[in-house]
């Protein structure tokens, strides 16, 4: 017999035993980074809990920054409404000096409208938890971020203790 011929029923024994251990569930390989990194990393969790912290510093930072630059140029702008709404309140008087001001009226209203998207979205987190979707989402971003290393922005807040 030469030392191929014994060769091929190893060949065909190892294949055999592969395809009995992988048609097993309890046998079959850990999942990957890609598609279930929470079991992998027990650091896991906790760098996506940092990213969403951050994303909510992040939001309430634009909510700051607008009512610190906008919202003073607007109600300067809208000071004759207010004066004649504190004379004489009417909702005639607040169409009027929304009608007439649309640029003021719609930095107000930015203003008014990116602080309830945000007390509405971190409320419904608070409560409800984050929906899957999202949790993909921010899993994914946090593996992203650690494939590029620490040349990411992101990478001290997220991956170093």
């Amino acid at each position: 017999m030469s030392g191929d011929a014994l060769a091929e029923p190893l060949r065909w024994s190892a294949f055999a035993y592969n395809k009995f251990k992988m048609d097993r569930p309890e046998a079959k390989t850990p999942p990957t980074t890609e598609t279930e990194p929470a079991y992998l990393d027990p650091n896991f969790n906790v760098q996506v809990q940092r990213l969403h912290r951050l994303m909510v510093y992040g939001r309430w930072l634009v909510v700051g920054i607008l009512w610190i630059s906008v919202a003073p140029l607007s109600l300067w702008g809208l000071r004759y409404p207010i004066s004649l709404l504190q004379d004489h309140f009417t909702w005639a008087a607040v169409r009027y000096g929304i009608y007439f001001n649309p640029l003021p009226a719609i930095g107000l209203s930015s203003c008014i409208g990116m602080t309830a998207a945000v007390l509405l979205w971190q409320s419904r987190n608070i409560l409800l938890g984050l929906p899957p979707q999202e949790q993909r989402r921010l899993e994914q971003q946090v593996l992203r971020i650690r494939h590029q290393g620490s040349s990411h922005p992101l990478w001290k807040w997220i991956c170093q203790p």
